[in-house]
């Protein structure tokens, strides 16, 4: 699904009006009338239900007037606080204001917070809450007696919808800026904005409904669409390659590059990764005296005994047989528990220099690049780094807190810089590829939060690179069906106490489902007009 940013959405509607000749009224009308639709949908008011509609002096708050109209026609009791002087309304909006004028709904002009203190107590007495209060261009924090507004919102806690964006939410990042309005429902117009498929905005939208305003496709396909929200069609059909003849030397064999004393289960979960994403074989590469120890662990995977430093990790020496290694394999997956010891760091960057495969690199490889990122020139087209948001801040320089706070600009500018795929890790994992491309993965929830979930998506990415899947596929893929099965498992068991292994016993069937077109009924709905996110 295409997710867009403020100023994209902005062009899209420009466009329509100057160049295709439909009026901006029209768009309005179109996009109060359908948020209107939805608001009764949802909410299933009573006749005679009182509902508030807060409108700003924008086009946010001419969608609000065109809203009102349709709730008014439905029955109910409304009233609408324009926040600002009626004078300084203008264009479509002030066409709308002079509709519901002409209807004699019950308008109130307030300028200033005692205005505001003497309306309030209609929020008390309502049954509902409309936002039309700030729209997409918001770029500064809420102040005045606009946040006020917006704090007497959350002290009365009614149901609310939000009209395109929760007022305070900036549309492009996702930030609350300074205080938001928590909707119950969205009602997004055009494209979903992407700052509502971002934490923290993500967790104050509700219910989020994309509305056809009627801007044609010819229109907005001649602005590139550079950022996306996952969904199964993305990837499905890589899923599905496997012709019925087909053997284990046909999927792919995967090389797995992790390890060290006390951190064998990264290893072993990694390759178990490997082998759940479908590659027909997988080798493990581990410090030689740990082998005995990932022979018992894993039965279906290959390990390989390699030299390693004292403190039981992999040694600059081991290059001599990883190279050989390489022929006969498909892809290389590296990181997962090596540690950070000054040879072991040394190995990973010949690895990555020199490594002719496919790749993602994940943990401590990407700590062994950190500061070395000249390290992955050669190999950046080929190759997924798989970063939380520490271990990103290591790899960019930034601090953690920055890339926090705007991780679609961290993402994107990095992958840029350095022409790799990146996977920055986090309740809505980012996928930024080398052409400009994003995608927000919106599977996953907190049962993701245990030690070793991130050494199985390592395995599984690997895994899909292994069976011949591109970089960009295995990027998006990956991230979607590792947080799908989170979400089953959650639903099934709880968010606490799942464990990474967990994860293991139910990719194959989502991996099935979704190769066959069957995925399972209990995920979130998907489809173009409407996506509820969990």
């Amino acid at each position: 699904m295409r997710l867009v940013k403020a100023s994209e959405m902005q062009q899209m509607d420009r466009m329509a009006i100057d160049d295709m000749g439909i009026p901006g009224i029209v768009l309005m009308e179109n996009a109060g009338r359908g948020a209107a639709r939805f608001f009764l949908e949802h909410f299933t008011p009573s006749l005679h239900d009182s509902v508030v509609v807060l409108c700003g002096r924008g086009n946010n708050g001419g969608d609000g007037y065109v809203v009102a109209r349709y709730l008014s026609q439905a029955g109910m009791n409304v009233s609408i606080a324009v926040l600002s002087g009626l004078d300084r309304i203008s264009g479509d909006a002030l066409m709308n204001l002079e509709i519901i004028r002409r209807m004699e709904l019950d308008i109130h002009e307030i300028t200033d917070s005692e205005k505001w203190r003497n309306f309030r107590h209609r929020l008390r007495h309502a049954r509902f809450i409309v936002d039309a209060i700030l729209g997409t261009g918001l770029n500064a924090p809420v102040r005045g007696f606009y946040r006020t507004v917006i704090e007497d919102l959350h002290k009365f806690k009614k149901p609310v919808m939000s009209i395109d964006v929760p007022s305070g939410l900036n549309a492009d990042s996702g930030q609350i800026m300074g205080t938001a309005v928590e909707a119950d429902l969205t009602v997004t117009f055009g494209f979903p904005k992407i700052g509502l498929a971002l934490f923290p905005g993500a967790g104050l939208v509700g219910r989020l409904v994309r509305i056809d305003i009627g801007i044609p496709a010819s229109v907005s396909g001649k602005i590139s669409g550079h950022f996306f929200l996952t969904e199964p069609s993305d990837f499905a059909d890589s899923l599905n390659m496997d012709a019925p003849d087909i053997h284990k030397g046909n999927r792919g064999h995967l090389l797995v590059l992790a390890g060290s004393t006390g951190k064998t289960g990264a290893a072993a979960l990694a390759a178990m990764g490997g082998l759940r994403g479908g590659a027909g074989l997988v080798t493990l590469g581990i410090p030689e005296t740990l082998n005995g120890i990932l022979e018992e662990k894993l039965t279906e995977a290959m390990t390989v005994p390699l030299p390693e430093t004292g403190d039981g990790s992999l040694s600059r020496d081991a290059w001599e047989n990883i190279e050989p290694l390489f022929r006969g394999k498909s892809a290389v997956a590296i990181g997962p528990g090596l540690s950070t010891h000054p040879e072991t760091v040394g190995l990973v960057k010949k690895v990555v220099a020199e490594c002719p495969l496919p790749m993602v690199i994940d943990a401590d490889g990407l700590n062994a690049l950190a500061g070395s990122m000249d390290t992955l020139k050669e190999a950046a087209d080929r190759t997924i780094l798989t970063p939380h948001p520490g271990e990103m801040s290591r790899l960019s320089g930034l601090d953690t807190a920055a890339i926090q706070k705007d991780r679609l600009f961290a993402a994107s500018g990095f992958v840029e810089t350095h022409q790799c795929s990146l996977v920055l890790k986090g309740a809505r994992t980012l996928i930024a590829m080398p052409d400009g491309t994003v995608y927000v993965n919106p599977t996953g929830n907190p049962a993701l939060a245990s030690g070793g979930s991130g050494d199985v998506l390592t395995g599984l990415i690997g895994g899909f690179l292994a069976r011949g899947f591109s970089t960009s596929k295995a990027a998006i893929a990956g991230p979607f069906i590792h947080g799908l099965a989170a979400d089953l498992l959650a639903e099934q068991r709880g968010s606490t106490g799942v464990l990474a292994s967990d994860l293991l016993q139910v990719i194959p069937a989502i991996i099935g489902h979704m190769a066959n077109g069957t995925w399972p009924l209990s995920t979130p709905s998907l489809h173009s007009d409407f996506y509820q996110i969990p």
